[in-house]
């Protein structure tokens, strides 16, 4: 007697109308998935009503699941109190095609189809992902503009990934909303499935446990698990964060760090770099964020990673040739932008000096990851555009921009001698910045006043950029007049913040968000300007606006016209042959 029974229903639920939401009865992976033959995942599927498995069918293609996938499932007799659910871990589908799950229960009827795809075989050795986080086109405008100039409505210079030849529009949303965060976003890079906010590598189930969630293969298992490839995660944000964290993690919430940092251990992959270093620590450290006396820098010494805490030190350890596997970390936070470091020394400049710039840890990387034979995938975030821009603190998003063209450019110049790479340029999501004119402080009347739009505007008379593409300084006569859609209560200053990240907002008595007034104290003509944000809103928001992504090299050329976010996946993995068995 099968121990599935099929139950005559009379009630149906379609699946792709609740997707994301954890308390109605489901189908993981979600409608409309996309997978990857021969890539592990977990199927689950929650019902809404407790059920005893005997009442219960699931069907795969028109077949009993347990006997077309060979996995016995994991019963949960109610849930959180919401219900019986189903639970099968490490499913593969190494077959191309539609698949159609129809699952059953009393007065319940779930249904769900995946397209499952096969690759051809591996036509890149190399693919290096670039995350310009947050990274929008005004951002890019504003870059150009400070790095190269502009003269009679001519750029007299590009930043590396303008002239890329091949170009997609990105949609960037989840699962649950039409505004991402880094984690989900992310995710849909590192795995082709969609997820919900603060989410990374899982399908947000009703499980209570972050770590208990339906998973999905990031790439970076899949290479290590089927190739003899290197991997590379390289980020001036802490290592822990949403975006080098959904590389290699299955959580709910982006929030768990110190899983996070586990698990960028366990990986295994050949270079890690940026900072975050309070979590690789055991507690009793000072300045450590670990619960417990895990010090996992220790471990990868003794996994055999060269260790770099330094600029210097990271420079010399991927120079020498016999360093195979590099692990550093540069600050206990997230690392300091460009414009202080290189130029203003502020916010935690002093404390950190010697920290490494996004070039040299892309340079490094680099150097070590392409001594393995067998190619490597690398990831190199430039995640403080994101962070600048949250703060509505333009300027230093633009020289973080900056950066992280001159990183691509090192990407390119490898790519001149190893032409068997694909490189990508993209954001996870973008901001809501924009260029509405120039500031002339020669202009009279009010700050406002002083904004020229259109024939007015003329040009900003920013100082010719030095040899890094920075101009040495910022707070000059005539400045790009750059305004966020989002925002808090703030006084705009129409000027740099020279004195540290812009602070828009502060607490008030009641806990809602107010216009930090150090900035009318400072400046007295400041504007106070009304937010169009939630009070409890402290900083700007993500856009559901496009991300440009550009590429280049064997497989580029699939990027074109708009493709989802899953679908980045999609063509590394086809370079990579990664679906060819």
């Amino acid at each position: 007697m099968n121990t599935l029974p099929f139950l005559r229903t009379t009630f149906l639920i379609f699946l792709g109308s609740f997707a994301g939401l954890a308390q109605a009865a489901a189908i993981y992976p979600i409608d409309q998935a996309s997978i990857l033959a021969g890539s592990k995942f977990d199927i689950k599927v929650e019902f809404n009503a407790v059920t005893t498995p005997e009442e219960v069918l699931i069907e795969l293609n028109g077949s009993p699941i347990n006997k077309t996938i060979g996995a016995k499932p994991e019963f949960i007799s109610n849930e959180n109190g919401r219900g019986s659910s189903f639970l099968f871990r490490d499913v593969e589908l190494s077959k191309a095609g539609k698949y159609q799950i129809i699952a059953r229960a009393p007065q319940e009827k779930l249904q769900v189809t995946w397209d499952v795809y096969a690759t051809g075989p591996r036509r890149v050795k190399n693919v290096i992902l670039f995350i310009g986080d947050g990274m929008t086109i005004a951002n890019r405008t504003t870059a150009r503009v400070l790095s190269k100039g502009i003269q009679e409505g001519k750029y007299q210079g590009r930043l590396a990934f303008d002239d890329m030849p091949n170009t997609a529009m990105i949609g960037t949303s989840g699962s649950d909303s039409l505004i991402t965060d880094s984690a989900n976003s992310m995710s849909a890079y590192t795995t082709g499935h969609k997820t919900a906010v603060n989410a990374m590598g899982v399908y947000v189930s009703r499980a209570s446990d972050n770590l208990a969630h339906p998973n999905v293969e990031t790439i970076a298992e899949l290479i290590k698990r089927n190739t003899k490839m290197a991997i590379g995660i390289v980020s001036d944000a802490e290592l822990e964060d949403a975006t080098p964290g959904a590389m290699v993690s299955h959580t709910r919430r982006r929030a768990d760090k110190q899983y996070i940092a586990d698990q960028l251990l366990s990986s295994g992959a050949e270079v890690i770099l940026g900072g975050g270093s309070a979590y690789f620590y055991p507690q009793s450290t000072k300045g450590s964020k670990r619960k417990d006396e895990k010090n996992l820098v220790d471990s990868f010494k003794s996994d055999g990673y060269q260790l770099a805490f330094t600029k210097q030190e990271l420079i010399s350890a991927s120079e020498n040739k016999t360093t195979k596997k590099l692990f550093g970390v540069f600050h206990p936070d997230n690392m300091d932008g460009s414009l202080d470091r290189l130029y203003l020394k502020k916010n935690t400049v002093e404390q950190y000096p010697n920290q490494p710039d996004l070039t040299e840890m892309t340079q490094s990387a680099i150097d070590v990851l392409s001594r393995n034979p067998n190619g490597f995938f690398l990831m190199v975030e430039a995640a403080l555009i994101d962070k600048f821009n949250h703060p509505l603190d333009w300027e230093r998003a633009a020289f973080d921009t900056i950066m992280l063209s001159n990183a691509v450019q090192i990407a390119k110049d490898f790519a001149k001698t190893h032409p068997d790479t694909l490189i990508i340029v993209t954001p996870d999501h973008t901001h809501s910045g924009s260029i509405s004119g120039v500031v002339h402080d020669d202009k009279p009347g009010p700050l406002r006043e002083k904004v020229g739009t259109y024939a007015e505007a003329g040009y900003p008379n920013y100082p010719k950029a030095d040899i890094q593409g920075y101009p040495n300084k910022i707070d000059v006569s005539k400045r790009i007049a750059f305004f966020y859609g989002n925002y808090p209560d703030h006084y705009e200053t129409l000027h740099p913040k020279l004195g540290g990240t812009f602070v828009p907002a502060v607490k008030d008595d009641s806990g809602k968000y107010v216009a930090n007034p150090k900035y009318l104290q400072l400046q007295e003509d400041a504007i106070h300007v009304g937010g169009n944000l939630p009070s409890h809103q402290e900083s700007g928001v993500h856009t559901a606006d496009d991300a440009v992504l550009n590429a280049m090299g064997p497989g580029a050329d699939k990027f074109k016209g708009f493709m989802d976010n899953t679908e980045v996946f999609k063509v590394m993995v086809e370079s990579l042959g990664l679906g060819s068995k």
